[in-house]
């Protein structure tokens, strides 16, 4: 079992219960799923057609889950864009591949993101969910920096069954992800 997972059942259940004072246990958010997407531009794709190989197999090396290829739905002429085309990967963590993968991203990923000072809180959609972009793949342990012959960026979405930003920002923090305090001048505004 995941070291996260567990700190999930004894620490961040009990605490969302009593903060938020929810009567049955269920009704604790928790995470559902994690979504890597690397959706590469239209101009890589034009020059290097392997570039979505790549893409693939560096989704691979740091999930340890095969990558799906991500097709074109429509065409798009200005684009030089076919229906069908391979324009980027992704891959859809669940279980234990999912706490594996977030105790990494915490805990040996993002202290190795140069200038560092936390994610930014505005990647919320709403509904619990959050979205975050990471520039470049190097930042993985997993990936072999002599090999990799362009810098790729890639979504990490984190699908949770809360029902409110509030819940899902409060389930997130009590996992671990480093949220960015908010600024003396934004609360100013405010």
């Amino acid at each position: 079992m995941s070291a996260l997972k567990e700190i999930y059942g004894k620490k961040v259940v009990p605490a969302l219960r009593e903060r938020f004072k929810y009567k049955n246990v269920m009704q604790v958010p928790r995470l559902q799923k994690i979504v890597l997407n690397m959706a590469l531009g239209h101009e890589k794709i034009n020059k290097d057609r392997k570039i979505v190989d790549e893409a693939a197999s560096t989704l691979t090396a740091i999930t340890g889950q095969k990558a799906v290829v991500t097709k074109a739905k429509k065409a798009i002429a200005n684009f030089k864009l076919r229906e069908g085309m391979n324009i980027g990967a992704k891959v859809t963590l669940h279980g234990e591949n999912m706490w594996d993968f977030l105790y990494r991203l915490i805990n040996v990923a993002m202290p190795r993101i140069r200038d560092f000072r936390g994610i930014p809180q505005r990647g919320f959609d709403h509904h619990g969910n959050y979205s975050l972009g990471i520039k470049e793949q190097t930042v993985f342990t997993e990936i072999d920096i002599d090999k990799v012959t362009q810098t790729l960026g890639m979504d990490i979405i984190f699908v949770t069954s809360a029902k409110t930003d509030e819940e899902g920002r409060a389930l997130l923090e009590a996992l671990g992800l480093p949220f960015r305090k908010q600024e003396a001048k934004t609360a100013e505004k405010k």
